[in-house]
């Protein structure tokens, strides 16, 4: 595919590149998590329950602290998604939307069976974590986009009037894709975004996401890699939702110190272009990691899904060690997390070491098959 580069990576370079994929997916877990147990309260309710701050901790969602939400579980299956496609570019069968799609299946079936079944070896490793058989009030978009094996398409997509945030939660990863062109990145994310969210903002707000946060994993600061993203939505057709959503997001930043009532002017973070405008504002203004994520959940809004957003966005920008370690040590499913992250990175750096034409690791392949 043209755009998608095969690049050596020094040491440094592949350190950095880590840094970066790990703060990505535990900076969205952890920002989904803090919003997960106020996602449904007003700011009133939660200034009532945790005090004049809001809350400034953890709270517990889902019968614990750290609790994460179908948001990261589904960020997850993303992420083994595109390792799996790329396993699968050396059979030259090659088409990344249709693995996603498997990916997301996978998921599904964490929806509605008990635990992982031994049988299915081809699921590889992600699908056999049994803390993921877990319902955490998936999105509905979700559950119907997925309830069959038919793949929605941009000429074809599932839910059609589905704009809400489900699939921008979800599409931080394809932005960890450095070796591919920005219009690639966004191109793949609005695809697969069509399997599940058939509204145009549905489908163009992923897009942009995933092009912010591949500027941000490339090294570029966040305005630039905005910049970039309002670039690639300008020529879609449908494109003004979203787009009105960045620059709100990029406007509201000139209009005086952060807080809560510039957070709720954006909007109630329920479509996917007010979860994007709201998780970006609160990344633009941060002053650190926590300081943007507290911002982020402290709303009326729908908390966990900004979080989510903010956090992919500080964490890529920052690394791993700007995150806050006292919430990293609560986080559900932080060991598995990891692993994924690093099998991420391992296979974007050294793919052709692990499954190439002078060797192969029977491992990997068991890890991530290509069936």
């Amino acid at each position: 595919m043209s755009g998608v580069s095969t690049a050596v990576w020094g040491r440094a370079e592949q350190q950095d590149f880590r840094s970066r994929v790990r703060g990505c997916l535990l900076g969205g877990a952890v920002g989904d998590a803090l919003g997960a147990g106020v996602a449904s309260d007003s700011l009133a309710d939660i200034r009532t329950a945790h005090g004049p701050n809001g809350i400034t901790d953890l709270v517990p969602a889902f019968g614990r602290r750290g609790a994460i939400t179908d948001g990261t579980q589904l960020t997850l299956f993303t992420v083994d998604g595109l390792i799996r496609a790329q396993v699968r570019r050396d059979t030259g069968a090659w088409h990344p939307p249709t693995d996603l799609h498997r990916a997301y299946l996978r998921w599904a079936a964490t929806q509605h069976e008990w635990g992982p079944d031994e049988r299915r070896k081809d699921d590889g490793w992600l699908a056999r974590e049994e803390w993921l058989y877990a319902r955490r009030e998936p999105d509905r978009a979700c559950l119907a986009g997925f309830g069959d094996e038919v793949m929605g398409t941009l000429s074809r997509p599932k839910n059609p009037g589905a704009d809400g945030s489900g699939a921008v939660t979800r599409s931080a990863p394809f932005g960890l894709l450095v070796g591919w062109e920005p219009q690639l990145v966004f191109q793949l994310a609005v695809e697969c975004a069509a399997q599940t969210h058939g509204a145009p903002t549905g489908c163009l707000a992923p897009g942009a996401y995933a092009v912010v946060v591949h500027g941000l994993a490339r090294g570029d600061t966040l305005d630039n890699a905005v910049q970039q993203a309002l670039v690639q939505l300008a020529t879609r057709p449908g494109h003004e939702e979203t787009m009105d959503g960045l620059k709100r997001a990029l406007g509201a930043v000139r209009q005086g110190l952060p807080s809560a009532a510039r957070v709720e002017s954006l909007g109630e973070g329920r479509t996917a272009a007010d979860a994007l405008a709201i998780g970006l504002y609160c990344a633009l203004v941060a002053e650190d990691v926590r300081h943007g994520l507290l911002l982020a959940v402290n709303h009326s809004g729908a908390s966990a899904a900004a979080g989510s957003v903010c956090g992919h966005l500080l964490g890529v920008l920052h690394g791993e060690t700007a995150l806050p370690p006292g919430w990293l040590a609560e986080l559900e499913g932080r060991p598995t997390i990891l692993e994924l992250a690093d099998d991420f990175s391992m296979e974007m750096t050294q793919g052709p070491a692990l499954h190439g034409p002078a060797a192969s690791s029977p491992g990997w392949l068991a890890r991530y098959p290509r069936a």
